[in-house]
């Protein structure tokens, strides 16, 4: 059983706080169990009208297997209490992970365990997190970051991503996926992807692309290229590549390689197919092809993600 700390603050922002409680919330499905507190036991005012009743302070952080900082309002005029940095510190000392959702950014950042690493926070407040934490190096266009034991995501939607990826990460696809169904949320979007279109898509268009993405993830086993992608969306090939990274922050290919390697995993943990055939179903066409995507993109090797993640739920 892993154990969830989600750290309430002042002006604690309510779908921050409920994304992680909701996700990793204890069922017979999840081998989780959440834990909402504060810095101390008692009432938090939060934003939004509503408040919190916390039964725990900070010592719920010594047992927490991940510490969720949800965000909270005017983080760009207030200080962190020196306990909670304290807290969080040892927390990371042994070895558990911190993620910040939206402006929780700003608490992990005081602590200083950001310092050095990629980072990334709501778009409406990284001008503030650049001057104030110069030493993080920003990433204001992205969902999420990952930089291993220290996490932050974007806006509090992107807060379901981060979960659904942590849970990815520890329990496997199969999992994630079936939290993405109980939560009706998109199953993957990348850490990468935009936090927000920088142009609107004319509906027409994006009403096509969807069509032409779910013919794609149909035909993933055979050969798919940007001509034959935008022939289906019926636009030229360069309109398609531009409109389609705007779309979904892709580009095509790209796109298709990640859809490829997600049904790979998803065979992986849930089929006894080979290697090879595994390949051939995805549309990579060898083993040895496999290795190399999965290696790149995934940093480990299609056995190694079997035998982490097999029957994972």
């Amino acid at each position: 059983m892993r154990r969830v700390a989600v750290v309430v603050l002042e002006g604690a922002k309510p779908l921050d706080v409920g994304i992680p409680a909701q996700v990793f919330t204890t069922r017979a499905s999840m081998p989780y169990s959440v834990q909402v507190c504060g810095v101390r036991a008692g009432l938090v005012s939060g934003a939004d009208g509503l408040s919190y009743y916390v039964e725990q302070g900070l010592e719920a952080l010594e047992s927490a297997d991940i510490v969720f900082i949800p965000g909270y309002l005017n983080p760009d005029e207030q200080s962190p209490a020196p306990e909670l940095l304290d807290a969080l510190r040892a927390a990371h000392a042994r070895g558990a992970k911190l993620a910040a959702i939206s402006t929780g950014a700003f608490a992990l950042a005081a602590t200083g365990l950001l310092n050095g690493k990629r980072a990334t926070t709501h778009w409406h407040y990284t001008a503030a997190f650049s001057e104030r934490f110069p030493e993080v190096q920003l990433n204001e266009g992205v969902l999420f970051v990952d930089e291993g034991q220290v996490l932050t995501s974007a806006g509090a939607a992107s807060g379901i991503d981060l979960c659904l990826h942590i849970l990815r990460d520890e329990r496997g696809l199969a999992a994630a996926n079936h939290a993405a169904r109980r939560l009706v949320a998109a199953p993957y979007r990348s850490g990468g992807q935009a936090q927000y279109v920088p142009r609107s898509v004319p509906a027409p268009s994006g009403e096509r692309f969807s069509a032409t993405r779910e013919w794609a993830l149909a035909n993933l086993h055979e050969p798919l290229t940007i001509s034959q992608l935008a022939a289906h969306a019926v636009v030229s090939p360069r309109t398609f590549s531009r409109a389609f990274l705007d779309e979904t922050g892709y580009t095509p290919m790209r796109w298709v390689m990640r859809a490829r390697l997600d049904l790979a995993r998803e065979l992986l943990e849930n089929s006894t197919l080979s290697i090879d055939e595994i390949a051939d179903q995805v549309g990579l066409g060898t083993g040895t092809n496999l290795r190399l995507h999965f290696r790149a993109v995934l940093g480990t090797t299609p056995s190694e993600y079997r035998r982490t993640f097999t029957k994972g739920e």
